[in-house]
């Protein structure tokens, strides 16, 4: 096993609401992941996989722990060289298109920021180039560069989020819900694409998303999620044959499945959230990469 491309010890994300109320979205999530890979983030609405994104690649400063990237440690107070280096290694892919779209700017400008910003193009023709092959990447045309994001669907926002990120050829990528806004035949496209990119670039994903079917299909490793706590983690096989923890166990059989007959006798496995806390339990391993939460004796 090769050394972790990041590693994440003991995240912690609170927002001080007001004096006497603070909301605690993250609580003591460990993982890594390893060049080349990707690591899967599942889990319902709320349960903190955005602030995570974002607390890693330093959009939210962390309350606590310890983030280390590629050999630099990125928590606490960053040094103008480090931040550089983290910002043209570490790209994310934002769940709402739109709002992370400057709607002043061009789509040419828009992908072209980090390339002007690191100087990564000797001319302007090679920046033109650089920009139009990224956009027939993503199923867009060249051309498109010259407009603006709101003559853009949904959709084709998300592949402008997306080809922003992969121009800088970066390290790890944060793909926050970064297929959602896509329609299903769009959705394998562009996962189809990353997965190329990645063979090519030996590029990491953090993959966050909703859809179980798209996770297990793309990520190597997964980690569930839950009030902020990471309850289980193991490679895609060990989770979707062996989950271990009750939530996993009752977010997998909410998957529905493409056989009628399957489907037909499918049963939901009940989990009563709101008599749940994880404030005294541990990560138990279970095999060699496979960790579950269980309360401390």
């Amino acid at each position: 096993m090769t050394e972790p491309l990041l590693k994440v010890e003991n995240l912690r994300q609170h927002f001080k609401i007001s004096r006497n109320f603070t909301v605690k979205a993250v609580n003591g999530v460990s993982f890594e992941i390893y060049p080349g890979e990707t690591y899967g983030l599942v889990g319902e609405s709320g349960s903190g996989k955005t602030t995570i994104g974002r607390s890693i690649i330093r959009l939210y400063d962390p309350t606590d722990g310890e983030i280390i990237f590629n050999r630099d440690k990125i928590s606490g107070e960053l040094s103008d060289k480090i931040r550089r280096r983290l910002r043209k290694n570490m790209q994310m892919i934002f769940q709402d298109p739109m709002s992370s779209l400057n709607p002043r700017k061009k789509i040419g400008d828009i992908i072209g920021e980090g390339l002007d910003i690191h100087k990564l193009y000797s001319s302007q023709k090679e920046r033109r180039n650089i920009i139009g092959e990224i956009l027939k990447k993503v199923g867009l045309s060249p051309a498109h560069a010259e407009r603006y994001p709101q003559q853009f669907s949904g959709g084709q926002r998300q592949r402008v989020g997306i080809a922003r990120a992969l121009v800088m050829n970066p390290k790890l990528i944060i793909a926050d819900e970064c297929i959602s806004a896509l329609d299903v035949s769009i959705q394998a496209q562009v996962v189809n694409l990353m997965k190329d990119i990645q063979s090519e670039t030996k590029c990491a994903y953090l993959f966050i998303a909703h859809d179980l079917s798209m996770v297990k299909y793309i990520s190597d490793r997964i980690g569930v999620l839950h009030k902020g706590y990471l309850v289980e983690t193991g490679t895609t096989q060990e989770i979707f044959t062996n989950p271990a923890h009750p939530y996993t166990q009752s977010l997998l059989s909410a998957v529905p499945q493409p056989n009628p007959a399957v489907e037909k006798n499918r049963k939901l496995i009940s989990y009563d959230a709101d008599k749940v806390s994880y404030e005294n339990c541990t990560m138990r391993q279970i095999s060699d990469s496979h960790f579950v939460s269980v309360p401390n004796d």
